[in-house]
């Protein structure tokens, strides 16, 4: 299931405090980043996972080579890995955070069986959304465009 209410995702949104992005780039262009980023500059604690750049400082926090070296809790696991990749994570996950909340899926990441066993264990699941978009539509911060960009411009 994809059709989300709009309370479901608020509700996600405003309980989370800690989340962990799995597969967070370091470049500046890639959708990884900058929904971390966002994510972090609207208050909550980003904790960036991936191996190929463990040890690296990336808002704030040390990036980790995967989720078994995050030590304090994790209330929600953002994946922005392919379908394919999504059921170790979540296993992962559920192994590694006992207070975990929330799997959220990116854009275009799907996994049924994975979703299954998290919700099995009472936690909520979010398939192909992004965060950062739910988090602008829901509480004001779209712009016509779509995106909120902070430039004015006469163009339409």
């Amino acid at each position: 299931m994809t059709d989300y209410s709009d309370a479901f995702l608020t509700d996600i949104l405003k309980r989370t405090k800690t989340v962990a992005v799995v597969g967070v780039s370091m470049n500046p262009v890639r959708p990884s980043y900058y929904v971390a980023r966002y994510l972090s500059l609207k208050g909550y604690t980003v904790i960036p996972v991936n191996p190929g750049h463990a040890g690296k400082d990336l808002f704030g926090n040390t990036v980790r080579a995967s989720l078994s070296e995050i030590d304090e809790p994790v209330d929600m696991v953002d994946i922005f890995r392919r379908s394919e990749a999504v059921p170790p994570i979540v296993d992962a996950a559920l192994d590694g955070f006992p207070n975990l909340r929330t799997i959220w899926m990116q854009i275009g990441v799907e996994h049924p069986e994975a979703a299954a066993k998290a919700q099995a264990r009472g936690v909520d699941v979010v398939m192909n959304r992004c965060p950062k978009i739910e988090y602008q539509r829901l509480f004001g911060e779209l712009r016509m465009g779509g995106f909120a960009t902070g430039v004015i411009s006469s163009k339409l």
